[in-house]
């Protein structure tokens, strides 16, 4: 399945191209689904100086209209390039408090998008429970996929088994993302998990064994540098190895 489901917009501060420029590219790349995940803060700020104000002041913005108009905003692209490629609505949720970055605040709704992203889940600053992947996907009500994390040592990390956990994850249908970013943006930097995972057959016939879904995201921010050559490569890749990916029909 040639699939992308982290793409940004100008809706995140570190994007910078209108939703319908991202799903043109994917269509020109021969993708079948696309996925807009913009950053939940991004989104509900709107503005970066607003962004900006320390994390822990008194400030209570309605952070639910925001969220309800980009996802109609996104509704209206996915209805307009129907007949050539599947959109889909998602948001990107951040875990972390300070530098700048705002977790999603408790009681905000986001069970009516088609997915969320997680970020930074073994990052020891974030917000998830102590980690707790599954109580966190409970609070989103929506599918939730992980991103940016070396599951495999997380889950070590915890001193639990890694292929008990992945069948947890296929039950609860929550997916693991292969980010395979390598742009400016990004410094051309690639995910060390990814490239593991990807050379690592222990790894592969665990997740294979499990049924966990997985996903292809680039984590795009700019149109202009889109690879959609190398997203190809890597849905490719993971159907290869049996891999089941997420939205999969």
């Amino acid at each position: 399945m040639l699939q992308d489901l982290h793409s940004h917009t100008y809706y995140s501060f570190c994007g910078a191209d209108r939703p319908e420029s991202v799903v043109e590219a994917a269509i020109s790349s021969g993708l079948s689904l696309i996925g807009i995940c913009d950053h939940q803060y991004g989104i509900m700020y709107g503005s970066g100086s607003f962004f900006g104000l320390p994390a822990d002041m008194d400030i209570q913005p309605d952070f639910d209209r925001p969220l309800r108009r980009y996802f109609d905003h996104i509704n209206l692209i996915r209805e307009k390039y129907s007949d050539r490629i599947t959109v889909l609505r998602g948001v990107e949720l951040c875990t972390l408090t300070g530098h700048g970055r705002h977790p999603l605040p408790d009681g905000v709704d986001v069970s009516y998008f088609d997915y969320a992203l997680m970020e930074t889940l073994d990052h020891p600053d974030s917000s998830c429970a102590n980690g707790d992947l599954f109580t966190f996907a409970e609070r989103c009500g929506c599918k939730l996929g992980v991103a940016h994390t070396d599951l495999f040592r997380f889950i070590r990390s915890r001193g639990e088994d890694p292929y008990t956990y992945f069948v947890k994850m296929r039950e609860r249908g929550i997916f693991w993302e292969m980010n395979i970013s390598h742009d400016s943006i990004h410094r051309y930097r690639e995910h060390p998990y990814m490239l593991e995972f990807f050379s690592n057959e222990e790894q592969q016939d665990i997740v294979r064994r499990s049924g966990v879904e997985i996903s292809i995201g680039f984590d795009g921010h700019r149109v202009v540098e889109y690879p959609g050559d190398r997203v190809v490569e890597y849905c490719r890749r993971a159907e290869a190895l049996g891999l089941r990916f997420a939205f999969e029909t």
